[in-house]
């Protein structure tokens, strides 16, 4: 029971960050700026390193899906092959990791370097809810960057995949192109972006919930970054499997 007891401590305060977040969605129109800000923050800033990882992803599903089909599947069909494999998992999950490593880690760091220089509390002492002002325009920002930087990284890939199996496959892009087309399902496409949807909240609120406990100067700021990025990976990769068996199963 004493090794649980952090755990269920931990739990109840993240219910209760989420919940203190939904109720400062009353106030939202009071920061409009906040929520743009962070937007730049988690998804123009983030899209260069989301789309070089992306072209990289297409190029190894490429070479890898001809190598795995080459003997039982026509060459002329790996477009699609890739393009469900890049739409339904592979762009979505890669995303939320990277932006997790990313942009995760920032916030952590940055609400934990507020919270042990006690800034928190001097909000808290003006009148300013800290939930609202911090956490809130984060978690919208995460939940409205995701999808977006999923399309671009999904497009990236599959043009990627598309430049090797022309020149390393030999497999004319018409061909490539025209396989996606007549076996392109809609769920493949909506089902990765709203998957996008809850790894963005995810990475936002794991990422404020382990700055806005952080505790112990540097280094716990230090250990909350840690913390952040490891529990944002391991519950989008679980909230991967429940959604994508709800979605797809």
């Amino acid at each position: 029971m004493n090794l649980l007891a952090p755990w269920i401590v931990k739990l109840g305060q993240l219910t209760v960050l989420f919940y203190e977040a939904l109720l400062a969605l009353r106030e939202i129109h009071k920061t409009p700026r906040l929520v743009l800000q962070e937007i730049e923050k988690i998804g123009v800033n983030s899209l260069p390193v989301v789309i070089l990882t992306s072209l990289f992803i297409g190029m190894v599903s490429a070479v890898q899906t001809a190598y795995q089909v080459k003997d039982f599947v026509p060459l002329e069909y790996l477009g699609v092959g890739i393009a469900k494999a890049v739409l339904i998992e592979l762009g979505p999950v890669i995303t939320a990791l990277v932006v997790a490593g990313r942009s995760g880690a920032g916030i952590a760091a940055e609400i934990g370097s507020m919270r042990v220089t006690e800034q928190i509390d001097a909000l808290t002492v003006m009148g300013i809810n800290p939930v609202r002002y911090l956490v809130l325009p984060r978690l919208i920002a995460g939940v409205v960057s995701l999808p977006l930087l999923t399309v671009f990284a999904e497009a990236s890939a599959i043009m990627a995949a598309a430049v090797v199996s022309k020149v390393v496959l030999f497999v004319p892009m018409s061909l490539y192109f025209t396989g996606i087309q007549m076996f392109f399902a809609p769920v493949d496409l909506w089902g990765g972006l709203a998957k996008s949807v809850v790894f963005g909240g995810i990475i936002a609120l794991m990422g404020s919930f382990h700055g806005y406990y952080a505790e112990g100067g540097a280094t716990g700021v230090g250990r909350a970054t840690t913390e952040a990025v490891v529990s944002s990976s391991v519950l989008i990769l679980a909230a991967d499997y429940i959604l994508g068996t709800l979605i797809y199963g």
